[in-house]
């Protein structure tokens, strides 16, 4: 049964959601229907290769899928979700796909003005799309990454329609640059939801886009997002590459630099390099010094100076320097404080709080801390890995909440999965 997003989709194209998803989640990477034919081959294991027909004869069958005359099915469901890095059930909405109907009106809102327009793209869509892009960036912090994901290819799959109408040279970049930033956003859900191959694919997408429209903001921040990626799976040193790498293209100041900065000063700090940490640190705050504070500062992709001292809280922490404490105590007193919520933030801060605890030889208070933490909403799988660190030193340790705290980290990915 198709859900309320599915019922849209068919009056907006005529296709039923599916077929609609499969040409975007295609176009989104920029690959041709000869490119995904290949991509699908080399998604198969041996013995279903071998099965598989001609080249051509899957180039005919992408065609008829994506004009919604038949679904895909064995093995093409499969090598699909492998291709694009993607759950089959979500690529195929197995279940009805109910999740996130709530933003149906958005959609509709983006369809009316393009039809309103004298052209098939027109300024007026343009602008709602940026808007919204914008809008979704700002919900980053406090939406679950599952449903902002959904939101966001929906998006991405009206900026792939768009992209096939008529439209200026102008009205053909403005739309590559929203796809890019759109697809960084997408990247950065999947990277908190652990899913990383599909975060590769994303990141990839929106460096292409950035390239081809000379955005250097975008491609700065790609490059960032990847260096946070390899952090939490432990390859400091590529990290840091990838952290330098992002800083030497951004614009000189702008919110991808500093955030580059201070990804360097976090790896430096996971590699046990004090001084360089520091000197990190410390650029980190010039940098921010002289900035006003933001109209919005929950917008993901733009800086807002009060960040910095939640990074000087997790980097010293991380680097096992005592006033990590004190950072993260004032930090959170701040978070909790009234004002506008900023749950991540105060999450981190915590976990933050728990390791610096751990040491400074105060294991109570650091497992009761990591317990917020683990039974807070806003817990995204990119945070565990944290979590267990401070749960593994405990268990050194041998503490008596240890047992507790390692039956409610597995209960919590046990239900996660």
């Amino acid at each position: 049964m198709a859900g309320p997003d599915s019922e849209v989709l068919m009056m907006v194209t005529g296709l039923p959601a599916w077929a609609v998803r499969l040409r975007a989640e295609r176009r989104n990477r920029l690959w041709s229907q000869k490119d995904m034919a290949r991509r699908l081959v080399e998604a198969a294991d041996d013995d279903v290769r071998a099965r598989l027909p001609s080249r051509e004869t899957i180039v005919r069958r992408i065609k008829a899928y994506e004009a919604g005359h038949n679904q895909p099915g064995d093995p093409y469901r499969l090598l699909y979700a492998r291709a694009f890095g993607l759950e089959e059930d979500e690529l195929f909405e197995v279940g009805g796909g109910s999740t996130a109907s709530h933003d149906d009106d958005e959609w509709d809102a983006l369809e009316l003005a393009r039809r309103a327009s004298a052209t098939e793209v027109g300024r007026d869509t343009l602008e709602r799309l940026e808007l919204a892009v914008d809008e979704l960036a700002m919900a980053y912090h406090g939406t679950p990454p599952r449903e902002l994901l959904i939101r966001v290819r929906r998006h991405l799959g009206y900026v792939s329609q768009l992209l096939d109408g008529r439209k200026t040279l102008a009205e053909h970049r403005r739309l590559l640059v929203t796809g890019g930033w759109l697809s960084l956003l997408a990247a950065t859900c999947l990277i908190d939801l652990r899913r990383f191959p599909a975060a590769d694919a994303r990141l990839r997408t929106a460096t292409q886009l950035a390239r081809e429209t000379e955005h250097r903001e975008i491609a700065a921040w790609c490059l960032e997002t990847e260096a946070w990626q390899v952090l939490i799976e432990g390859d400091y040193r590529r990290a840091l590459s990838l952290s330098q790498a992002a800083r030497r293209i951004a614009p000189r100041g702008s919110s991808a630099y500093i955030q580059a900065t201070a990804q360097e000063g976090r790896a430096w700090a996971r590699l046990g390099a004090a001084r360089e940490t520091r000197e990190a640190l410390n650029r980190v705050a010039r940098l921010v010094a002289p900035l006003p504070a933001p109209d919005r500062p929950e917008h993901h992709y733009r800086y807002d100076p009060a960040k910095c001292d939640g990074y000087v809280a997790t980097t010293l922490s991380w680097l096992g320097d005592p006033a990590a404490e004190s950072y993260a105590r004032g930090l959170l007193a701040r978070l909790e404080s009234a004002g506008p919520r900023r749950p991540r933030r105060a999450l981190a801060a915590r976990l933050d709080l728990a390791l610096a605890l751990m040491a400074a030889d105060q294991p109570d208070e650091a497992g009761h801390m990591t317990l917020a933490a683990l039974t807070d909403p806003h817990l995204v799988p990119s945070h565990h890995w944290r979590a267990a660190e401070v749960i593994r030193a405990l268990d050194a340790r041998q503490a008596p909440q240890a047992t507790e705290l390692r039956e409610a980290y597995h209960e919590l990915r046990g239900s996660l999965a």
